[in-house]
């Protein structure tokens, strides 16, 4: 896991935290847009572990091949 995928997963987690407590202190509806930047959050970890796993698999199976060139005579 790289750092930015590391600091948007530990940042939504905070944003549950806080929103779980804004709900027990103000109410639910104080709390709802914290909970939906949580979840934009959490959705935008998935496309990036996603588009990791397609740029992964990808280059496994097109590995590089190097060409001989040939001078001519």
């Amino acid at each position: 896991m790289k750092l930015p995928d590391f600091l948007i997963l530990s940042l939504s987690a905070a944003l549950v935290i806080i929103g779980t407590h804004l709900t027990f202190t103000s109410g639910l509806i104080s709390s709802y847009p914290v909970f939906m930047f949580a979840v934009a959050l959490l959705f935008w970890y998935r496309y990036r572990k996603n588009e990791a796993t397609l740029k992964s698999e990808a280059e496994k199976s097109n590995p590089i091949k190097k060409v001989k060139s040939r001078k001519s005579k």
